[in-house]
């Protein structure tokens, strides 16, 4: 520190300590924010994770209902005479 200088030199130690308090706590802020970060990136994926998985199963059901109603919509007896053609039987 210059001496003399017309401010007070207890003013100017206090606010080099003050800037040096700054420059020493910000890798601790940087890192918190950095886990931060990474925290509600995880957070999304796992929430798309399980939207996906909700959607999915909407897609599935859907997709058995069509199958079932479509089984229950063939008529038995053409498929019997169809079979029967198919392995030659009388």
């Amino acid at each position: 520190m210059a001496f003399p200088t017309a401010v007070n030199s207890q003013i100017t130690d206090a606010v080099s300590q003050v800037n040096t308090k700054v420059l020493g706590d910000a890798p601790a802020i940087a890192m918190g924010n950095l886990f931060v970060a990474s925290s509600q990136a995880l957070s999304n994926a796992a929430h798309n994770a399980t939207n996906n998985q909700q959607q999915s199963y909407v897609t599935m059901q859907a997709a058995t209902t069509q199958g079932v109603a479509t089984l229950y919509a063939i008529d038995t007896s053409p498929v019997g005479i169809v079979t029967k053609d198919v392995l030659g039987l009388r």
